[in-house]
């Protein structure tokens, strides 16, 4: 069978002279790899000359006159090119993908570099206070635990180790801690945390159990929360580096209103729910207004919008049960001017100084102590 194009005249040569341009005949789209050129002998081929079509671009240059690479910088044996000597200068190629790790690639190289703020500065100067107190307000330990690593002799003052916590300072410079000498005091920061059902609000539990400290964010600095979500409560949790704020935050005497919303289960009437607004006694102890209202009802349950201001523990469950509700599920989505929004659960972010201070103007001023 005769192979196609064989017959044909005017492909039987390409690119001969005086023959059309196009494709080579399909016997000669094999090429025996026997007949090339050895590696040694391709770089000695004179350069091409002028095009005889008219092509004005210039010939190519031979390889043997190109330059030599220079050495690779990241320790590979090969040779790398060296820096383009044309002063060409391209923009980077479009849609490239930036580089793995966080390294600037092709994309990015041109874009500027955004400077991180500068960390906020500590004060190493206090007011008259116990170590414990302004070593805690450093981050170093909460106060149970400075006192403990009192006793251990692992904190010092200008070289000598310290042996009891009775001790007042106004400085925290030459406090040394394991070796180590501590910064001094941040500025005040306050973050919101979307604590999950099953977890205490404490820093550890003898019995073992999951607290709120296995599943805080790790780029979190040490912070401790202000107040207490029951196990089974979700919702809007404080957490702040200062425990003077915090101790101001959860006093009952702040006056600070919590707003939690509840599904309950049972039937109540309007007017038990307004009779909360006057207080409640229950097994001798008293607790302060509460209002609720109705905000839906779904079967034999029932969703109730509930704000108190004093957070005695388990205020809310108490209250309601009172009036014959039974609390299936809780969850607090403000504190103050603080909302919940659409944190989602486990997520935490720090609060805006102006909301802070928002927060902190809704403090009233504690009573002094009567001499």
């Amino acid at each position: 069978m005769a192979r196609p194009n064989a017959a044909r005249p005017d492909m039987a040569r390409p690119n001969a002279p005086g023959a059309p341009r196009g494709r080579p005949p399909q016997s000669n789209r094999f090429i025996d790899f026997d007949d090339r050129a050895p590696p040694s002998e391709r770089g000695s081929r004179p350069p091409r000359g002028p095009r005889a079509d008219g092509d004005k671009r210039p010939p190519r240059t031979a390889r043997d006159d190109r330059p030599p690479r220079g050495p690779r910088t990241d320790g590979d044996p090969r040779q790398s090119r060296g820096p383009r000597t044309d002063g060409d200068a391209r923009p980077p190629r479009a849609g490239a993908r930036p580089s793995r790790a966080g390294k600037p690639g092709p994309a990015d190289a041109a874009a500027p570099r955004v400077k991180r703020a500068p960390p906020p500065e500590r004060l190493t100067e206090v007011a008259p206070q116990r170590i414990a107190k302004a070593l805690a307000r450093a981050g170093v330990a909460s106060r149970r635990d400075i006192e403990r690593m009192i006793a251990e002799g692992r904190i010092e003052i200008d070289g000598a180790k310290l042996t009891s916590p009775a001790l007042n300072i106004t400085s925290l410079r030459g406090v040394t801690v394991d070796g180590q000498a501590v910064a001094g005091i941040a500025p005040t920061r306050l973050y919101r945390f979307h604590k999950p059902a099953g977890f205490l609000t404490a820093a550890r539990d003898p019995a073992g159990r999951p607290t709120i400290m296995d599943i805080l964010p790790p780029d979190l600095p040490r912070v401790v929360p202000v107040g207490r979500l029951d196990m089974n409560t979700e919702g809007l949790l404080l957490l702040t580096t200062d425990g003077e704020l915090k101790r101001a935050l959860e006093l009952p005497s702040s006056n600070i209103p919590r707003v939690y919303r509840v599904r309950a289960f049972g039937e109540v009437t309007q007017a038990a729910l307004e009779s909360l607004a006057d207080g409640a006694t229950i097994d001798g102890m008293h607790y302060g207004p509460v209002l609720a209202d109705i905000e839906r009802k779904t079967g034999h349950n029932l969703w109730l919008i509930v704000t108190i201001r004093e957070g005695k523990n388990r205020e809310v469950r108490r209250v309601l049960e009172h009036i014959g509700l039974q609390v299936n599920r809780l969850i607090r989505v403000a504190y103050g001017p603080i909302g919940l929004d659409d944190l989602p659960p486990r997520g935490a972010d720090e609060i805006p100084q102006s909301d802070v201070q928002a927060l902190m103007a809704l403090l009233k001023p504690l009573k002094p102590a009567k001499k």
